[in-house]
């Protein structure tokens, strides 16, 4: 309860935390591109995320947008799925499909209870017309919107997480990063925020369940974000 007390804004990862981007992706397939694996297809357009964010952080690209590293990723696997004859309006479409994202089945509750005793904001790599799509859509109830864009920098550059302590002039350990990633957690937790992991183990479809076995250094280990409502008090 001490953290609880000392910790004043929760920032929150968003793909995978807070929605669901894989059960997302395939319902869009299935009503779009029906005779897509859309299981497969979800998951090959989130593998290229990583190595392509790599490519901004390298200076072989420059600073670069999510929608924009999306479109690239998209572009370079539709003729793995048959799909390479779509024109631009379809391409454009289906690119958007991560601003339309589901939250998952606790999300808004959990949030609402969070929102009550302390500001809440994305950290996502994700850009902010895009965040501020989905939250629109999705009644996710943000106080604020923070993305990478907003510090030139992915995550886990110590410039987003010290970047939110700075934007709410708040020491780092007043910040709590909750996420469904380790490798995120490790990040913060190395400029000083509190971390709470949060269980996905459906995050890239029952096929592909996730370890979420626990792991030392978080503060918190939470089955949801109602469970981190729960732990936290609120």
């Amino acid at each position: 309860m001490m953290i609880a007390e000392e910790v004043k804004v929760l920032a929150f990862d968003i793909f995978g935390t807070v929605v669901d981007w894989h059960g997302s992706i395939v319902r869009e397939m299935a009503q779009l591109h029906p005779a897509v694996d859309g299981d497969a297809f979800a998951r090959a357009w989130r593998t290229g995320y990583k190595p392509a964010m790599a490519r901004v952080a390298s200076g072989e690209l420059g600073w670069t947008l999510i929608d924009d590293l999306h479109r690239i990723i998209l572009d370079d696997i539709l003729p793995r799925f048959g799909l390479q004859d779509l024109d631009e309006a379809q391409r454009r479409h289906l690119n958007k499909v991560w601003h339309r994202l589901d939250a998952w089945p606790d999300a808004v509750e959990g949030l609402t209870r969070l929102k009550r005793k302390y500001t809440i904001c994305t950290l996502s790599n994700g850009n902010i017309g895009l965040l501020t799509n989905m939250a629109k859509r999705a009644g996710l109830p943000w106080d604020c919107v923070l993305s990478a864009e907003v510090f030139h920098a992915y995550k886990p550059d110590p410039r987003t997480y010290l970047g939110v302590a700075k934007v709410f002039d708040v020491q780092p350990r007043e910040v709590m990063l909750v996420a469904a990633h380790h490798d995120d957690l490790a990040g913060a937790r190395a400029c000083g925020l509190r971390t709470a992991y949060v269980e996905r183990p459906l995050e890239f479809g029952a096929a592909q369940p996730k370890d979420v076995t626990p792991r030392e250094g978080n503060d918190f280990h939470c089955r949801d974000l109602v469970g981190v409502a729960q732990a936290l008090g609120a």
